[in-house]
Protein backbone atom coordinates (compact mmCIF):
# COMPACT_ATOMS: atom_id res chain seq x y z
CA UNK A 1 0.00 0.00 0.00
CA UNK A 2 1.35 3.42 -0.94
CA UNK A 3 1.25 6.40 1.36
CA UNK A 4 -0.27 9.58 -0.04
CA UNK A 5 1.43 12.75 1.09
CA UNK A 6 0.40 16.35 0.96
CA UNK A 7 2.94 18.59 -0.64
CA UNK A 8 3.35 21.91 1.14
CA UNK A 9 5.25 24.78 -0.35
CA UNK A 10 7.28 27.47 1.35
CA UNK A 11 8.57 30.80 0.04
CA UNK A 12 12.02 29.34 -0.67
CA UNK A 13 10.79 26.87 -3.30
CA UNK A 14 7.87 28.83 -4.78
CA UNK A 15 8.30 30.74 -8.01
CA UNK A 16 7.67 34.42 -7.33
CA UNK A 17 6.41 36.62 -10.17
CA UNK A 18 5.84 40.36 -10.53
CA UNK A 19 2.58 41.72 -11.96
CA UNK A 20 1.82 45.21 -13.25
CA UNK A 21 -1.74 46.58 -13.04
CA UNK A 22 -2.94 49.86 -14.50
CA UNK A 23 -5.71 51.11 -12.18
CA UNK A 24 -7.10 53.69 -14.60
CA UNK A 25 -10.94 53.56 -14.63
CA UNK A 26 -11.04 50.34 -12.56
CA UNK A 27 -13.56 49.91 -9.73
CA UNK A 28 -11.79 50.13 -6.37
CA UNK A 29 -13.29 47.11 -4.57
CA UNK A 30 -13.03 44.76 -7.52
CA UNK A 31 -9.42 45.79 -8.11
CA UNK A 32 -8.57 45.40 -4.42
CA UNK A 33 -10.00 41.86 -4.28
CA UNK A 34 -7.96 40.80 -7.33
CA UNK A 35 -4.79 42.28 -5.80
CA UNK A 36 -5.46 40.61 -2.44
CA UNK A 37 -5.84 37.24 -4.17
CA UNK A 38 -2.51 37.65 -5.96
CA UNK A 39 -0.44 38.83 -2.98
CA UNK A 40 -1.86 36.03 -0.81
CA UNK A 41 -1.04 33.46 -3.50
CA UNK A 42 -4.57 32.05 -3.78
CA UNK A 43 -4.37 32.09 -7.57
CA UNK A 44 -1.67 29.38 -7.49
CA UNK A 45 -2.23 25.64 -7.39
CA UNK A 46 0.33 25.34 -4.59
CA UNK A 47 -1.50 27.78 -2.23
CA UNK A 48 -0.68 27.20 1.42
CA UNK A 49 -2.67 29.33 3.91
CA UNK A 50 0.11 29.46 6.50
CA UNK A 51 2.93 30.46 4.12
CA UNK A 52 3.66 33.66 2.23
CA UNK A 53 3.85 32.30 -1.32
CA UNK A 54 2.12 35.19 -3.09
CA UNK A 55 3.42 37.30 -5.94
CA UNK A 56 4.40 40.96 -6.08
CA UNK A 57 1.95 43.50 -7.50
CA UNK A 58 2.87 46.93 -8.89
CA UNK A 59 -0.09 49.28 -9.38
CA UNK A 60 0.20 52.47 -11.45
CA UNK A 61 -2.30 55.33 -11.93
CA UNK A 62 -3.74 54.85 -8.43
CA UNK A 63 -5.31 58.31 -8.55
CA UNK A 64 -7.57 57.31 -11.46
CA UNK A 65 -9.42 54.54 -9.63
CA UNK A 66 -13.26 54.78 -9.69
CA UNK A 67 -15.83 54.32 -6.94
CA UNK A 68 -19.41 53.23 -7.57
CA UNK A 69 -22.57 54.80 -6.19
CA UNK A 70 -22.24 57.77 -3.83
CA UNK A 71 -19.14 56.49 -2.03
CA UNK A 72 -17.11 59.50 -3.16
CA UNK A 73 -19.27 61.79 -0.97
CA UNK A 74 -20.39 59.40 1.76
CA UNK A 75 -17.51 57.02 2.53
CA UNK A 76 -15.23 58.13 5.37
CA UNK A 77 -11.97 56.84 6.79
CA UNK A 78 -11.82 57.19 10.57
CA UNK A 79 -8.90 57.06 13.00
CA UNK A 80 -8.53 57.92 16.66
CA UNK A 81 -5.81 60.23 17.97
CA UNK A 82 -5.68 58.55 21.38
CA UNK A 83 -7.17 61.51 23.21
CA UNK A 84 -10.69 61.77 24.59
CA UNK A 85 -13.07 62.71 21.79
CA UNK A 86 -10.21 62.44 19.33
CA UNK A 87 -11.92 60.61 16.46
CA UNK A 88 -10.99 62.09 13.10
CA UNK A 89 -12.52 61.41 9.71
CA UNK A 90 -11.41 61.97 6.13
CA UNK A 91 -13.69 61.53 3.12
CA UNK A 92 -12.61 59.40 0.17
CA UNK A 93 -12.72 62.43 -2.14
CA UNK A 94 -10.27 64.35 0.10
CA UNK A 95 -8.03 61.28 0.47
CA UNK A 96 -7.93 60.78 -3.32
CA UNK A 97 -6.82 64.40 -3.75
CA UNK A 98 -4.11 64.33 -1.08
CA UNK A 99 -2.85 60.72 -0.96
CA UNK A 100 -4.52 58.58 -3.67
CA UNK A 101 -2.31 55.54 -3.02
CA UNK A 102 -3.68 55.24 0.53
CA UNK A 103 -7.23 54.58 -0.72
CA UNK A 104 -6.17 51.46 -2.62
CA UNK A 105 -3.73 50.42 0.11
CA UNK A 106 -6.47 50.54 2.75
CA UNK A 107 -8.92 48.61 0.55
CA UNK A 108 -6.41 45.79 0.00
CA UNK A 109 -5.24 45.86 3.62
CA UNK A 110 -8.77 45.21 4.83
CA UNK A 111 -8.97 42.09 2.64
CA UNK A 112 -5.77 40.58 4.08
CA UNK A 113 -5.60 38.83 7.44
CA UNK A 114 -4.43 40.98 10.33
CA UNK A 115 -1.28 39.56 11.82
CA UNK A 116 2.33 38.78 11.11
CA UNK A 117 1.60 36.94 7.86
CA UNK A 118 -0.74 39.68 6.62
CA UNK A 119 1.86 42.38 7.23
CA UNK A 120 4.42 40.28 5.37
CA UNK A 121 2.04 39.89 2.43
CA UNK A 122 1.23 43.61 2.31
CA UNK A 123 4.94 44.31 1.69
CA UNK A 124 4.44 42.71 -1.74
CA UNK A 125 2.14 45.54 -2.88
CA UNK A 126 3.71 48.59 -4.53
CA UNK A 127 1.36 51.47 -5.44
CA UNK A 128 2.39 54.46 -7.57
CA UNK A 129 0.62 57.69 -8.47
CA UNK A 130 0.97 58.28 -12.19
CA UNK A 131 2.08 55.94 -14.98
CA UNK A 132 5.74 55.60 -13.91
CA UNK A 133 7.11 52.98 -11.51
CA UNK A 134 10.54 51.94 -10.28
CA UNK A 135 10.31 48.18 -10.90
CA UNK A 136 11.17 47.84 -14.59
CA UNK A 137 14.15 45.64 -13.67
CA UNK A 138 11.78 42.93 -12.38
CA UNK A 139 10.05 42.69 -15.80
CA UNK A 140 6.49 42.64 -14.41
CA UNK A 141 3.78 40.78 -16.31
CA UNK A 142 0.95 43.14 -17.31
CA UNK A 143 -2.49 42.12 -16.02
CA UNK A 144 -5.64 43.54 -17.61
CA UNK A 145 -8.20 43.41 -14.79
CA UNK A 146 -10.72 45.47 -16.80
CA UNK A 147 -11.09 42.81 -19.48
CA UNK A 148 -11.87 39.98 -17.03
CA UNK A 149 -15.36 41.28 -16.31
CA UNK A 150 -17.21 44.29 -17.77
CA UNK A 151 -18.18 45.37 -14.23
CA UNK A 152 -14.50 45.86 -13.33
CA UNK A 153 -14.20 49.00 -15.47
CA UNK A 154 -16.07 52.32 -15.40
CA UNK A 155 -15.72 54.83 -18.19
CA UNK A 156 -17.11 57.91 -16.45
Amino acid sequence: MTMKTTKTINPANSDIKWYLIDAENLVLGRLASQIATIIRGKHKACYTPTQDCGDYVVVVNAEKVKLTGRKMEQKMYYHHTGYIGGIKGVSVAKQLEDHPERVLMKAVERMISRGKLGRQQMNKLRIFVGPEHTHQAQNPITLDIGSKNPKNKRSA
